[in-house]
């Protein structure tokens, strides 16, 4: 067999095409959860904390003011963002949070439902039964 036709059939498999839809899906979600995180959540967090964006939260390294906005003090030298990092990782734990979900509930939409025990024998069996075990006596 070639390698062309071997790579042929690797990648039109199903689990091939599955991944590659997912992954599709999950950067275009990714999305969605970041526009959710930077305009929604992370404003009302900013109001929580006095008004003031959350992602431009830093403390200097390099010796520069305090007061300069995130863009000008890392043109001064080097900073700690810590804002824009904590940003990123509530997005990250939303994300996470929303993809357990989903694998959660996809599990039990897939749990098969075990068959009933066995009920017992029917009335006509144990009937039978019954005159067996009477006859040995």
């Amino acid at each position: 067999m070639s390698i062309a036709s071997e790579f042929k059939e690797f990648a039109l498999k199903g689990n091939v095409m599955d991944l590659a839809v997912g992954v599709i899906i999950g950067g275009a979600f990714g999305k969605i959860v970041s526009s959710l995180v930077d305009d929604v959540i992370m404003p009302v967090v900013s109001k929580i904390f006095g008004g003031l964006d959350f992602s431009s939260y830093y403390v200097p390294l390099a010796g520069q003011a305090a007061g300069l906005p995130l863009a000008k003090a890392k043109e001064a030298g080097a900073v700690l963002a810590y804002g824009n990092f904590i940003t990123i990782a509530l997005n990250f734990i939303i994300l996470a949070f929303v993809i357990f979900v989903m694998v959660k509930q996809v599990n039990r939409l897939k749990r098969e439902t075990p068959p009933p025990p066995p009920a017992g024998p029917t009335e006509e069996v144990q009937l039978l039964r019954d005159i067996r075990d009477s006859l040995r006596k």
